[in-house]
């Protein structure tokens, strides 16, 4: 990178902060922050950004020289737009100082707490989506007035609200989640009933948890995104973020006291059910991604846009919406689940975006309930086949295992990467003894779907993925 290029920086004026984000990484900072600030730039009013780096001070490191200031880099088939962001106005770094991530939290100009920690941030059993009280970060915030946990720090917050009389925050989780707002309802209710059960019922009373549903692709920043974002911009930006044209918020327009910026106004839907959007989302797009992400990976293929372009995959995929995902959808009102798989493969294909499938890959075990698992438990309720994501659990049992088809080791990352490793068993064995875990796999999803998958996992094993993609029905 030139050495002589000047810093970007953020302008001295913004508007107060108003929001607290818990999880400041790449995507919030590619869909919602950009949409909070065009709803300032629109409408005004004071919905700056204070974001949260709940384990490494590194997202800070890099923005704090830049007042927390960033470019978002469009990667269209046509080239790159970039645009500098400036809607973050504060980066805190849990660990290094809890204490001032509560004093923010509990600031009464603060009317919003969003959340993008990833499934495994809500320290929640994936397959039930209850708190799971033995997660380590819960036992400390069970036993800690600083808490460590996404969750503790909203209930702590809470607490301290309610104890000088301020009305509570809304709660926005920003997660690929199925009905995300009440997961995360749940999880804060069973943590404050814990501490302390009228904290409880005073935040079921007046809290608000309202869903969202979230879709834009946003591949991770490499060194040479930053050095291609220096030659594009001509000033040095340490944070910048790289994502696709499309970008779609879906919220449930339920806020404390009403208090939201005006998101409807630069595009994001306010509705009353989130729930056919989400399921769309979460089974079309990310459902098709992780079976991508595990089937490309085995047969060599680094990003989504290479899985698209070999022809296999791509039938593969084409596949999956036909006959096995959208027969088990409701489309949202208005929406032509057809025509949306025909977008969603277009997105695929766009060559200026690397996301690359070890990137999707990770933390499997909490994503395959809500993207795979519940399609697969809808499809036997109505007699219908899945030989297609059976081969996509395959190949994410296989993934897991720490070691690709031709033998060579997978830097598997997942909270549960020990116990899913399964050294020495192969095959029927192997495949009966992921299904065991309950925490991934609904006893009915792994007796249903059992005798498949061990077919799917032979056909992967023997045949490679191509040729067991070939040989599925249909």
């Amino acid at each position: 990178m030139p050495a002589d290029l000047p810093r970007l920086r953020a302008p001295e004026k913004r508007p107060a902060i108003g929001i607290v984000h818990l999880g400041l990484g790449a995507f919030f900072r590619a869909h919602g922050a950009i949409y909070i600030a065009e709803a300032m730039e629109k409408s005004g009013g004071d919905w700056s950004i204070c974001g949260v780096s709940l384990k490494s001070p590194g997202t800070r490191d890099a923005l704090a020289p830049q007042g927390g200031a960033y470019t978002a880099v469009e990667l269209a088939p046509d080239g790159t737009k970039p645009r500098v962001i400036t809607s973050v106005a504060e980066v805190l770094v849990a660990p290094e100082d809890p204490a001032a991530v509560l004093s923010r939290l509990t600031d009464p100009a603060v009317k919003i707490v969003s959340l993008t920690v990833t499934e495994k941030g809500y320290c929640h059993d994936p397959a039930t989506g209850a708190l799971n009280p033995d997660h380590p970060d819960i036992r400390h915030d069970l036993a800690a007035s600083l808490p460590a946990s996404a969750p503790g720090y909203v209930v702590r917050a809470l607490a301290l609200r309610r104890a000088a009389g301020l009305a509570p925050f809304t709660v926005l989780s920003c997660d690929n989640l199925p009905d995300n707002g009440s997961v995360v309802r749940g999880v804060v209710l069973d943590l404050a009933r814990r501490i302390d059960p009228d904290l409880a019922d005073w935040i079921a009373a007046h809290g608000r948890f309202p869903a969202t549903m979230v879709d834009r692709i946003v591949p991770a920043t490499s060194a040479e995104d930053i050095e291609a974002t220096a030659r594009l911009t001509g000033y040095d930006d340490r944070a910048p973020v790289m994502h696709e044209p499309f970008r779609q918020w879906v919220i449930q327009d339920d806020f404390v006291n009403d208090d939201r910026p005006d998101l409807a106004g630069v595009g994001a839907q306010l509705v009353g059910d989130v729930t056919p959007f989400e399921h769309m989302k979460l089974r079309m797009l990310n459902g098709t991604h992780s079976a991508l992400a595990y089937l490309g990976y085995l047969a060599g293929h680094e990003t989504i846009a290479d899985c698209a372009a070999d022809p296999v995959m791509a039938g593969y995929v084409k596949r999956l919406w036909r006959a096995e995902i959208i027969p088990a959808l409701t489309p949202p009102e208005g929406t032509d689940l057809d025509q949306h798989a025909d977008a969603l493969f277009a997105r695929y294909e766009n060559p200026a975006i690397r996301h690359r499938t070890w990137q999707i890959a990770m933390d499997g075990s909490q994503k395959l309930p809500q993207r795979i698992l519940a399609t697969l438990a809808e499809n036997h309720a109505a007699g219908r086949d899945s030989h297609g994501l059976c081969l996509a659990v395959a190949g994410w049992m296989r993934y897991v295992s720490g070691v690709d088809l031709d033998g060579n080791a997978i830097d598997v990352r997942d909270p549960l990467a020990d116990r899913l490793r399964l050294d020495g068993q192969t095959g029927a064995a192997r495949v009966d003894a992921l299904l065991a875990l309950r925490e991934v796999f609904p006893q009915t999803v792994a007796e249903t779907w059992r005798d498949p998958i061990v077919q799917a996992l032979h056909q992967l094993e023997t045949k490679g993925v191509r040729d067991a993609i070939r040989a599925l029905p249909g």
